[in-house]
């Protein structure tokens, strides 16, 4: 069952307090001090992880690569989110939604949230810290920034910094939602999104060049349906919160560079590539093996299915997590 728990303000990077944060949170398993394993989850992800309905559910549970019978494993909504933790979606110190007021948030702040929470639930170090795409990205940050509190780190389809190609996703993503409003936005920007989450081959083989009774091309019908299954689901002000926040990710800033930073990771690190990664092409993953230093070589997943294979691949994946977590 969701908590959400309130935990204070929180000083943002950029000096602005959000006031009364709270965060939307989950657990799976007891603690018993030294086995909290913290599970990030990506743009649109949310805190419920496992069970019937959790969208990881077949990595973490009884006796998955993630064993919650070992395990005290702890999902939060990011925040900026629209799942119970502060964001666009929440009511603001006037008594009106945030909306497109809220606030700009960066990775570090939403680092920052989870360590509020961390300190709330009385948890001073991770057996493990694990995230797949945006959720990466606050997994490394976890290990730069509370490095003492991190002693594993799992890092999938995901990167140091966002490159430019994402940058140019994610904000072209943002300005349609401003330009055609926040549903029809929605709807069109998740259509790009998806497409760069899947790779050419998959579509190709799926849909080709088939054309459907009404007209449409198949593929075109496919994109249509994500779109509109996000927005019966999600908050188009978070869509763009969180985007901007996943392009202010740059482990080297103020760090004195990329390889700086990632030197102060002391965590045992396995770091995961999707081999049909379009979005986060794996040289990104090669990165964060090559420069953190008690990282193990790279690994490849192997799946058709492009970004997405991070939360498709649940044997490959799961075997990873559970190698890590039990030495």
């Amino acid at each position: 069952m969701t908590t959400i728990q309130p935990l204070g303000d929180l000083t943002l990077e950029g000096g602005e307090v959000l006031p009364r944060l709270e965060v939307a949170y989950d657990t799976w398993g007891e603690f018993t001090g030294d086995n909290a394993v913290l599970v990030l989850h990506a743009l649109t992800g949310d805190s419920l992880v496992a069970g019937p309905d959790g969208w990881w559910n077949r990595v973490v549970g009884p006796g998955l690569g993630v064993d919650t019978d070992r395990f005290f494993v702890v999902a939060a909504n990011i925040l900026g989110g629209c799942k119970g933790t502060t964001g666009p979606a929440s009511e603001a110190p006037d008594g009106r939604v945030w909306g497109s007021r809220f606030p700009a948030v960066t990775v570090r702040d939403q680092v920052a949230a989870e360590a509020m929470l961390a300190d709330h639930l009385g948890i001073d170090r991770w057996h493990a810290v694990i995230g797949g795409s945006a959720g990466g990205m606050r997994a490394v940050e976890w290990a730069i920034m509370h490095s003492e509190r991190v002693e594993r780190l799992f890092l999938l389809a995901s990167s140091a910094y966002a490159s430019a190609e994402q940058i140019a996703w994610t904000t072209t993503q943002a300005d349609i939602i401003r330009a055609a409003g926040p549903e029809a936005g929605l709807e069109l920007a998740r259509r790009i999104a998806h497409t760069t989450y899947r790779s050419e081959a998959e579509l190709a083989e799926r849909f080709g060049r088939e054309v459907q009774p009404d007209g449409r091309f198949a593929v075109t019908s496919y994109l249509q349906h994500h779109g509109e299954k996000l927005l019966k689901r999600f908050d188009a002000w978070s869509y763009v919160t969180l985007g901007d926040a996943m392009n202010s990710h740059d482990v080297g800033r103020d760090r004195g560079g990329v390889e700086a930073a990632l030197a102060r990771v002391t965590a045992r690190t396995v770091v995961a590539a999707i081999d049909s990664d379009r979005l986060y092409p794996p040289y990104q993953q090669q990165e964060l093996a090559d420069l953190i230093p008690n990282a193990d070589p790279l690994a490849v997943v192997h799946s058709p299915h492009g970004h997405d294979g991070f939360l498709i691949e649940h044997d490959q994946v799961g075997a990873l997590a559970r190698d890590l977590l039990s030495r």
